[in-house]
């Protein structure tokens, strides 16, 4: 590889593009959605493409064929499972495909790619930067893989489509889902979950004592009956979520119908402790794990957690919103999506242009909009569009979610301010003085002096 070339990879989530559907149509890959990095892709750069779930990994190599371009046209060549919108999309050929996919595993275990934004960061958009080191210790992986044919299998959909307080038979959850129908903690190897159950009746038996420490934190003993917990199957699944991009889904019950308790996240300042319970074939105590874990959206505290990901920018295209019955005009809704999208994207590219990183949140960050760090301030935003017909809606709606995101952060930042930022001038200047009074700044293209102060 030149010195003039860079090496990337390519993300696929299989949730979004049919790949596997694609390779068996006998169709080829010409192309594939950016959104970073646009200036430095070039023709003849390596990429490897990898695709998320947790049976992934990389699954073929190739070249670039050209610099990134903006695709005005819906683009969508069948295969995807929302059409994509107008974006910018890199021209590339596959060379060679893998007649079995090198796992995020290779890649964790791998000095090289210790911090490779892959491994720490796989929501972050297209495309992923490795060093000279890193493409070379892939690509002598890679030609132990190769095959003249497409054989490889890639992980299935797991789109998820229950709600909180959902009622569902065990049989049928796995048959949806994927993992084993018996067990406390069951990883499921066709989709991104990680399902796992507490149950009241059955559990204190066998020294699994869980505990609900408020509505928001759980305390989940790990799995293992007799002798002492390690971390292996199940428990390894929970501690090592976040880093494999799997989503932890807790059910209410073991067996017959169970109850879905929402998505959590162990608790970055203290993922798990120790502690002891009787062994099942009784005896002495024995080591178990204690998983702490976090509902996903609840508030984290902790001063040593960092907050946001890289910014991932958003679709702006306005494909209409799905139909519901006595919703607004589903066409009008997206487009108001889409300027939405339009504001955030500009108000990043901003804090680009003015040397600093817009951030993205994660799931131990309340749902902001976009966010920079300057210095020992963090800055987080929230976005709004405004028509005549519901301007204070949407002002009064922003204050109130900024007061919240400030609140939770003030713990993880030594100061945090908050930016309402808006599309235009109110019509009503009695906002600004709202704002101010709130300890919230009020800002829009063409007036964000006070966004940057």
């Amino acid at each position: 590889m030149g010195k003039s070339m860079t090496a990337w990879v390519l993300i696929c989530n299989p949730r979004k593009y049919r790949l596997q559907e694609m390779l068996d149509d006998d169709r080829e890959l010409t192309s594939w959605s950016v959104g970073r990095h646009l200036h430095e892709m070039r023709e003849g750069d390596p990429f490897a493409l990898w695709v998320s779930g947790p049976r992934g990994g990389v699954v073929a190599t190739g070249q670039l064929t050209g610099g990134p371009f903006w695709l005005d046209e819906e683009g969508d060549d069948g295969y995807w499972t929302e059409a994509p919108g107008p974006r910018h999309v890199a021209p590339l050929n596959v060379e060679q495909w893998l007649k079995s996919s090198i796992p995020r595993e290779w890649f964790s275990s791998h000095s090289a790619f210790a911090g490779a934004t892959v491994l720490t960061q796989p929501f972050a958009t297209n495309p992923h930067r490795l060093t000279d080191q890193q493409w070379e210790a892939l690509a002598a992986e890679v030609e132990q893989a190769v095959t003249r044919t497409p054989e490889v299998q890639l992980p299935g959909n797991d789109d998820w489509d229950l709600r909180p307080g959902d009622e569902i038979r065990r049989v049928d959850l796995h048959t949806r889902y994927g993992g084993s129908r018996q067990g406390r903690i069951s990883p499921s190897n066709t989709t991104n979950n990680v399902i796992f159950f507490t149950d009241p009746r059955t559990g204190e038996q066998h020294g699994y004592e869980d505990v609900w420490e408020s509505e928001d934190r759980f305390r989940y003993t790990g799995e293992g009956q007799v002798g002492d917990q390690v971390f292996a199957r199940g428990n390894k699944a929970i501690r090592d979520h976040l880093r494999d991009g799997r989503h932890l889904r807790l059910f209410i019950g073991s067996r017959g119908k169970v109850r879905y308790a929402g998505e959590w996240i162990l608790d970055p300042n203290g993922p798990y402790s120790w502690g002891h319970a009787p062994s099942t074939e009784g005896g002495g105590d024995r080591k178990v794990i204690y998983f702490h874990m976090i509902r996903v959206g609840a508030a984290v505290t902790a001063p040593d957690v960092p907050v946001g990901t890289e910014y991932w920018v958003e679709d702006e295209s306005t494909v209409p919103a799905p139909a519901v019955p006595s919703a607004p005009d589903p066409a009008l809704m997206g487009e108001i999506l889409s300027k939405h999208r339009q504001l955030q994207n500009a108000l990043a590219q901003q804090v680009r242009d003015r040397g600093m990183k817009p951030l993205s949140p994660t799931p131990t960050d309340p749902a902001f909009d976009l966010a920079w760090q300057d210095g020992d301030t963090l800055t987080v935003t929230e976005v709004k569009s405004l028509r005549l017909q519901n301007e204070s809606h949407q002002l009064r709606t922003g204050l109130g979610q900024l007061l919240d995101y400030v609140d939770q952060l003030s713990a993880r930042a030594p100061q945090v301010r908050g930016v309402l930022w808006v599309e235009r001038a109110p019509s009503e200047d009695r906002w600004l003085g709202i704002c101010e009074r709130a300890g919230v700044v009020l800002a829009w293209p063409g007036a964000d002096r006070k966004a940057w102060t």
